[in-house]
């Protein structure tokens, strides 16, 4: 229960943070521009929390970094909506990614300590609370907003219960002695950590793609009006919850090995969908199968961080969950780039063909540990 709990607040806390750029936007006076800037330090704040969180969970365990992080969220949350000049959303912006890169890394280190007690997969439904924590946190806040609470009371409120959360999931988190280790905190990733990594990287700029790109791509091929535009990555959204729900039940019956494989070759299909398929309502159904598709990938891929023996399993998963994100930071600018040169459908079909690194490698992936 501790961990699910910290996977919601994880999800739920970034979330509440999307409906307040229009408020900060505006409190600022900030043109695009600065607005960009200022949103680069949060995933600056989150990679270099990454880095040291690794080395910290292996250490001292995760339990102790966990709640540093859930409760460095709940502190820092009301202060983005009040800051009151850049410099100071700036540096609440990189705390503030400190702490979500924190819980991220430390909570992923701590989910494979408990997969590995209690002996049978869990991984996926561990990310579809994060997947669900997202939602409710994106939802309850616009609520507030809608209702004409005011942004600081409205983020007071979800810290309260983003508090609430982490104190109920303290004493329930494992002690951590799992995964200790001594020496070098900070060592090169080398052997089949490199590979987690990489498919680490192109599963997130998939997710990024969806989130960034894709309400764009379906307008611009005049697949539904403008003001759809966001149906695409809802039905991708939902589809991805639905499958890591059902995750844990699928590795159990099929294996790491086959869900790997067979998730690769949906998402690559269903980018084919996407792209090529003749009507509007065949192509919207392609998002239904990315997201079904690349739902169980990463879990899985966290799940072998912890069998692998290349790396102490806490430094590993830091090292793929710092590739991950820096696939969903960098990666949509790159989609952007090779859209400029030759067209978004074109960079769409750029990133269906790094997914078809993770059916092609599941055999090596599923051989660690």
């Amino acid at each position: 229960m501790g961990t699910r709990l910290s996977f919601l607040v994880a999800g739920f806390g970034i979330a509440c943070w999307a409906p307040l750029v229009p408020f900060a936007r505006q409190r600022l006076a900030i043109d695009e521009a600065m607005l960009g800037l200022l949103l680069l330090c949060l995933g600056v704040g989150s990679l270099v929390a990454m880095l040291a969180t690794g080395p910290l969970s292996a250490r001292f365990g995760s339990k102790p970094v966990i709640l540093a992080g859930g409760f460095g969220l709940v502190l820092v949350l009301p202060t983005l909506s009040v800051a009151a000049t850049p410099l100071a959303l700036a540096a609440a912006l990189f705390a503030f990614g400190a702490a979500l890169g924190s819980i991220d890394v430390a909570v992923n280190v701590h989910a494979v300590e408990v997969e590995r007690a209690a002996g049978r997969p869990l991984m996926s439904g561990f990310h579809a609370l994060f997947s669900i924590g997202g939602f409710a946190g994106a939802a309850t806040m616009t609520a507030l907003l809608s209702w004409g609470v005011a942004p600081l009371a409205g983020t007071l409120a979800c810290a309260a219960a983003m508090a609430t959360a982490m104190v109920f999931a303290w004493p329930r988190l494992l002690a951590g002695a799992q995964g200790r280790v001594e020496g070098p905190l900070f060592v090169r990733p080398r052997g089949i950590v490199l590979l987690l990594a990489g498919l680490a990287a192109a599963a997130f700029l998939a997710e990024g793609a969806m989130l960034d790109w894709s309400a764009l791509l379906v307008t611009d091929a005049g697949l539904v009006a403008s003001s759809h535009g966001g149906v695409g990555y809802m039905l991708f959204a939902v589809a991805m919850t639905a499958g890591r729900l059902a995750g844990d039940k699928a590795a159990a019956a099929f294996g790491d090995l086959r869900l790997l494989r067979w998730s690769g070759v949906l998402a690559v299909i269903g980018f084919a969908v996407l792209l090529a398929a003749p009507g509007a309502v065949a192509r919207m159904a392609g998002f239904l199968l990315i997201g079904l598709g690349a739902s169980n990938v990463v879990p899985v891929l966290f799940r072998r961080a912890g069998t692998q023996a290349a790396m102490p399993p806490a430094l590993a998963v830091g090292v793929i969950t710092t590739a991950g994100y820096a696939g969903i930071l960098v990666g949509p600018a790159g989609i952007g780039l090779v859209a400029h040169a030759v067209g978004l459908p074109a960079a769409f079909w750029v990133v269906a063909a790094l997914m078809c690194l993770v059916p092609l490698t599941a055999g090596t992936v599923a051989r660690t540990g």
